[in-house]
């Protein structure tokens, strides 16, 4: 990584609400994290539905196209040392240090796919602020959490790159008209015009193998299907400011990269009461 890309990309967040910081990871790097993603696909297509064991949470489904298929994986850092390396991986705080200082938790860890032919990998547009529940748990999210993903894959228009509005974050929380399910929903652009934005703005987020990118949780965007042969495959993780946050586990303290050690309240309210391994009916 150019060190010196990392102060205009953060320019280009502030006042787009994402940025690229291309070849972060080395090819070398990568074909870990790919690894990595073929280990928890298999585990999970072993799964006969969703599995959980406390934090860590396979959504197993099967999809019209596609067949049985892992959507994604969260937490998968708990008993995987290469994912659970990359998430605290110390390249990563000078990009975050600005933003969120050098006291950091994260709140997101996930393995995401989009496999050939599946029919219901979309994202219908949205902001990652409808998930920050419970609010009260996450303050100045505006200026306190960052979402990151690392490419495993190449991104484009074709396989169901992200597809992001620049300057939207800028408008706050706005109520999209968007499915239960942002998974799944398709990426309708009256659903845009609906809240008075323009989807003719809307840029795809191409990606190479080892680029970063990074979106507020207030940027509108979605993504589309994969109608190539290969796999779109995209590690996600979220961070934010230790002192704005009452949940999560910490990423940097001091600046210092930090391991996970016992699972900390993050997503899961049941984590105390049944953090034993069990299927999850849905």
């Amino acid at each position: 990584m150019d060190a010196s890309a990392i102060g205009p990309a953060l320019e280009h967040y502030r006042a787009q609400g994402y940025a690229v910081l291309r070849q972060v990871f080395t090819p070398e790097d990568v074909k870990v994290l790919a690894c990595a993603f073929d280990r928890h696909w298999q585990q999970g297509i072993n799964y006969r539905t969703s599995f959980r064991h406390a934090n860590l949470f396979y959504r197993v489904a099967m999809d019209p196209g596609a067949g049985k298929v892992v959507r994604y994986v969260q937490w998968p850092s708990y008993g995987d040392p290469p994912l659970e390396r990359a998430r605290r991986d110390p390249r990563l705080l000078p990009i975050l240090e600005p933003l969120l200082g050098r006291n950091i938790k994260q709140i997101i860890n996930q393995l995401h796919w989009k496999p050939p032919g599946a029919q219901e990998a979309d994202f219908a547009f949205h902001q990652d602020v409808r998930f920050r529940k419970p609010r009260e748990a996450y303050r100045d999210l505006a200026i306190s959490y960052v979402q990151t993903g690392i490419a495993v894959d190449p991104h484009t228009r074709a396989n169901g790159a992200m597809r992001v509005l620049p300057g939207s974050h800028l408008r706050g929380e706005l109520a999209i008209p968007a499915p239960q399910q942002i998974l799944g929903g398709s990426p309708d652009e009256d659903a845009l015009r609906a809240v008075g934005l323009d989807p003719a703005g809307l840029v795809d987020l191409e990606l190479e193998p080892g680029d970063l990118a990074l979106w507020s949780v207030f940027l509108v965007h979605g993504s589309g299907a994969n109608t190539t042969q290969g796999d779109r495959r995209l590690y996600i993780n979220g961070y934010v400011r230790a002192a704005d946050c009452d949940r999560g586990e910490w990423a940097f303290r001091e600046g210092e990269p930090q391991a996970i050690a016992i699972p900390s309240l993050v997503h899961y309210e049941q984590l105390l009461e049944r953090p034993e391994p069990h299927y999850v009916e849905e």
